[in-house]
Order: C-alpha cells, then structure tokens, then sequence
C-alpha cells in the first residue's frame, strides 16, 4: 500500500513540475523576445516603429505597417472564408448527419489538421495562384500574378477549417440532449431548435471556436510566404500582394542579419505575433472554460 502511495505521489509531483516547466517556457520565450527586441526599442519608440510605413534596412528604417496591414488584410480574408463555412459544416456534423457520414468526414476534416503548412503552399501555388491570375482577377478587368491577398486568404482559410469545426462540434455536443428535446416538444422545427435554442446556448464557444482558429491563422507562415507575394507595401485590393509578419520572419532571418538592429527588428516582429497568438488563444480557452461550465 505504501509502494502505491509513494508511485501515486511521485507520478502526481512529475507531472506537476512538467506543467510547471510548460508554463516557465512561455515565459522564458517572452523575455528572450524582449532582451532580443530591446536594441531597436532603445532607438526607436514601439509607436515609430508599429505606424510608420518605412522599411528599409540599410537606412536604418524599420517600419512594420506594411507588414502588420499585410497580416491583417491575409488573416481578415481567411476569416470570412472560413468561419461561415466551418459553422455550417459543424452544425450538419452535430446536428445532422447520422454516423456513418460522420464516420467518413471526421477523420478526413482530422487529416486537414495534420497536412504540413508547406503542402498547402504547393497546392496554393499549383492551384489558388493560377486560378486567380486567369480567372478571377480577368473578371474583374484587372491583371494580378495570383501571388496577393485572396490567394493567401483561400490558403489560410482551409488550413484553419479543422480547428473551427472540431472546436464547434464539441461545443454543440455539451449542449444538454433535454434541451432539444423540450422545444422539439413544443412544436418547433430542427432547424428552429437548432438556431433559438442550440445555437444561442452554445454561442459563446462558437466565438471561442473562431477566436482559435483566427489565433492559428495570425502564426502560419510557410503557406502564407508561398502565395501572399511578399511585397513590402500596403495592400489596397483583394489582388494586391501582402507580406505578412511571419513571412518577414521566416524570409529574412539568418541572411540580412549582419545590418545594424536587422535581427533585433525580426525579433520585435517575433514578439508582435507572439502577443497576438497569446491573447487570442488566452480569451478563446477562457470562453470556452466558462461555456462548459454554463452548459453543464
């Protein structure tokens, strides 16, 4: 008896040292980012360098607007894709399909979340690029390369899908089976109970769910740098090319960093989408901490 208790405690102390390093990481990454970030940001102001719209390196000029608008534009683009149609797909899943459809569709959404970032670039240059260059951007009488925001936008969109839809179906399902059944009772439609009453009950982690997915959409960089453009300048279309915080990054560390402040610059954009990443994933796990708790 005492061996098991002594095994019991021993496993619980480890696996609490283990969270407890978890969490030291995150920390020791965010102050290895600051020490990192603090030779540009004893020059220059963190206002000088988030609003001001030149970057050029061998001056001295690190501007980040392009890049931060470049983010945006590709991340806002994605997320009207992605959230609608990720939804509507949950919500048949939940809600809907019986279980030899979700049998089959499950795993394959499953297999959307384990497809490398650089697959998707390929396919994005292979498909998305051409179809935007010879069809969309034509329609719409203008020339574009295909490299642009809706290019990355699509890619982005799809990447996320997975995490959007698996995060809704797990919402949906805590929903109490008694609730449907009572306004079932009560004469309202499917659909009915399932926009008033599944809907509206579960919709804090419906938001939660596309606050996660936005959150993952804000740190892909792989696909992103394959079709955005890379272009340092500030989209004004759909069609124009973007270049995203990330794609900076992964473009530009290890080659241009013999500039003066280059690295520490990278770094700051590193520790911009570091605090991003963190308070979209932080607000999205604590709604979801609340809605579990409110549904059960």
């Amino acid at each position: 008896m005492n061996g098991r208790k002594i095994k019991d405690q021993f496993g619980g102390n480890l696996m609490l040292v283990l969270t407890v390093l978890s969490g030291v990481l995150l920390v020791l990454m965010a102050v290895g980012l600051c020490v990192k970030s603090s030779s540009i940001l004893s020059l220059k102001s963190p206002g000088a360098l988030l609003f001001s719209g030149n970057w050029n390196p061998l001056k001295g000029e690190f501007g980040f607007f392009p890049f931060i608008i470049g983010t945006l534009w590709v991340v806002g683009v994605a997320s009207v894709i992605a959230v609608p149609i990720s939804m509507l797909t949950a919500i048949y899943l939940a809600e809907y399909a019986d279980r030899r459809i979700k049998a089959v569709v499950i795993p394959f959404i499953d297999l959307l979340a384990g497809i490398p970032s650089v697959v998707y670039g390929v396919w994005g240059v292979l498909v998305i690029v051409p179809f935007v260059k010879n069809h969309i951007a034509p329609s719409f009488g203008t020339f574009s390369s295909g490299y642009c925001v809706l290019t990355a936008g699509i890619v982005l969109a799809v990447m996320i899908f997975p995490v959007i839809i698996n995060v809704i179906i797990e919402v949906l399902n805590m929903v109490p089976r008694e609730v449907r059944e009572a306004s079932l009772s009560l004469g309202a439609t499917k659909w009915q109970t399932v926009r008033s009453v599944v809907l509206r009950r579960a919709m804090p982690g419906v938001i939660a769910a596309n606050v996660l997915g936005v959150s993952r959409a804000f740190g892909e960089t792989m696909a992103v740098l394959m079709v955005a453009g890379n272009v340092a300048m500030i989209p004004k279309s759909l069609l124009d090319p973007a270049y995203p915080l990330p794609a900076l990054i992964a473009n530009n560390y290890g080659e241009m960093l013999s500039i003066p402040l280059y690295d520490s610059a990278l770094f700051f954009a590193a520790l911009l989408l570091f605090v991003v990443v963190l308070f979209f994933n932080l607000l999205s796990r604590a709604v979801l901490a609340r809605v579990e708790k409110g549904i059960r």
